[in-house]
């Protein structure tokens, strides 16, 4: 399976394991699966630390690198193909980190980890928690 991890699950992988769902880390630790971070998360994490709203992800930050090799994930890129689509969504959503995920998923074929209910009102994309 290949994986989209949504920020939440970056964070909580690496910081609070407790919170995820066992489905969750059950297929976290598949040696099958093919985890893949976003570079929207770094961007989401250093934004959201640098309002306040995320103190906690300062650490995660400043470590992201390692982040990424200890999860043994791959990193995907923002192209111009997942802009555009993440601006034409048609979803009432208007949060730009969850737009984007959701577009890389959709034109990338991937599965979104996620525990945010938000993504379940695309019913185009798959979503896993």
């Amino acid at each position: 399976m290949r994986l989209l991890l949504d920020t939440n699950t970056v964070l909580w992988t690496s910081r609070q394991p407790s919170s995820l769902s066992p489905a969750a880390k059950a297929i976290l630790t598949d040696r099958d699966t093919e985890r893949i971070i976003s570079a929207v998360t770094p961007w989401e994490l250093c934004i959201k630390a640098g309002t306040g709203k995320l103190p906690a992800a300062l650490p995660l930050i400043a470590a992201f690198d390692q982040v990424v090799t200890a999860l043994s994930a791959s990193e995907l890129p923002i192209t111009r193909r997942h802009a555009i689509l993440a601006g034409q969504l048609p979803w009432e959503h208007k949060d730009p980190f969850d737009r984007m995920l959701a577009a890389q998923a959709l034109s990338e074929g991937l599965t979104l980890l996620t525990k945010d209910r938000i993504f379940s009102s695309r019913p185009d994309l798959r979503v896993m928690w």
